[in-house]
C-alpha cells in the first residue's frame, strides 16, 4: 500500500477503525470454504484493515473470523469486531449474544447491533419490555460489547426514529448514488445521527450495481470514494478475494477527493435505475 488507511476513533471510547471495513457478505458470507475466507480475512489484516463485520445470519461469518482470532489473540485484540442479532427479544438477544462469542473465539465484541431493523412491529417488539434492547444494555453495562448499534435498509423514518430514542452508539445505513436519488437514509436518518453524533456504518456501497458499472465505467473504487465522501465513520464491503480487498484498500487510502464532474456522472448514471437498484428497501 502506498498510504495508509485513515483511522477514526469510534465513539467514546478509545478503539480506531478504518475508513474501510471488511464487510460480512462476500466470501464470509458462504458454508464450507474455510481455507478461502481465511486467505480474504489475512489480506485485510496485512493491508491494515481494522474493521470486521459478521453475523449470525451470514451463514459461517463468525466461524471463519474466529478460526483466525483463536490462532491469533494478538490480532483480534487490534482489530474492532462488529456482529449482530436479529432476535427481538431480550432472551433470544442474549442467546445470540453468547453463541457469537463462542464463534468467534472472544470474550467481547467492540460493537453489537440489533440486526435489520424494518417495522413499527419490529421497532416495538426490541424496544417493549422483556425486548432485545434490553439484552444490549446489559451487555454493555457487564462489558460484553463495547458498544450497541442498529441497522437498516428498509425503512429511513424507522430507523432513524431508532437512532433518536434507543441509547445507541452508532447506526449502519446504506450509502450508494440510488440513495442520494431516493432520499431518506441519507438525508432523514443520516441527519439524525449526526444531530446525536453517533457513528455511522456505511453498507451496500456497491449495491446491486454490478451489471451497470462495465457499461458506464463506474469503478467499485470510485463508489467507495463517494460513500466516504457523505461523511460516514467507516464504509464495509464484503469481497470474495484478496485482490477485491486489495482494491477496498487501496480505495479507503486514496486521498483523492471526489469532484462535482465525478459525483454528477454518478447521479446521471444511476438515476435511471434507481428504484430498481434499491430493491433492499422491499416497496418503494
Amino acid at each position: 500500500m502506498a498510504a495508509a488507511i485513515p483511522q477514526k476513533t469510534f465513539a467514546s471510547g478509545s478503539r480506531l477503525v478504518t475508513a474501510v471495513g471488511l464487510g460480512g457478505e462476500g466470501m464470509l458470507r458462504t458454508n464450507g470454504r474455510t481455507p478461502h475466507a481465511r486467505k480474504v480475512i489475512y489480506e485485510a489484516l496485512k493491508l491494515g484493515i481494522t474493521y470486521f463485520d459478521s453475523a449470525p445470519a451470514y451463514q459461517e461469518s463468525e466461524l471463519y473470523l474466529g478460526s483466525v482470532w483463536k490462532e491469533n489473540q494478538a490480532a483480534r485484540k487490534k482489530i474492532f469486531q462488529a456482529s449482530k442479532s436479529g432476535r427481538r427479544d431480550r432472551k433470544g438477544a442474549l442467546t445470540d449474544l453468547e453463541n457469537t462469542l463462542k464463534r468467534l473465539h472472544t470474550d467481547y465484541l467492540d460493537l453489537w447491533q440489533i440486526h435489520d431493523l424494518r417495522t413499527r412491529r419490529d421497532f416495538d417488539a426490541v424496544s417493549g419490555p422483556e425486548g432485545a434492547l434490553e439484552a444490549f444494555v446489559a451487555a454493555k453495562k457487564a462489558g460484553k460489547v463495547l458498544n450497541i448499534g442498529v441497522t437498516g435498509h428498509h425503512d429511513p423514518i424507522i430507523l432513524a426514529r431508532a437512532v433518536a430514542e434507543w441509547p445507541v452508539d452508532s447506526v449502519m445505513l446504506p450509502v450508494n448514488p440510488v440513495e442520494e436519488l431516493l432520499g431518506g437514509f441519507l438525508t432523514t436518518t443520516l441527519t439524525e445521527a449526526r444531530r446525536r453524533n453517533i457513528e455511522v456504518i456505511g453498507m451496500k456501497i456497491l449495491g446491486a450495481s454490478h451489471f451497470i458499472l462495465p457499461k458506464f465505467k463506474i469503478t467499485a473504487e470510485l463508489l467507495i470514494r463517494y460513500a466516504l465522501s457523505q461523511g460516514i465513520t467507516v464504509c464495509i464491503v464484503g469481497c470474495s478475494s484478496p485482490d477485491e480487498v486489495q482494491n477496498l484498500a487501496r480505495a479507503g487510502s486514496s486521498s483523492k477527493a471526489m469532484t462535482s464532474e465525478e459525483q454528477k456522472h454518478i447521479l446521471e448514471v444511476f438515476e435511471p435505475y434507481a428504484r430498481k437498484l434499491a430493491f433492499y428497501r422491499g416497496v418503494i
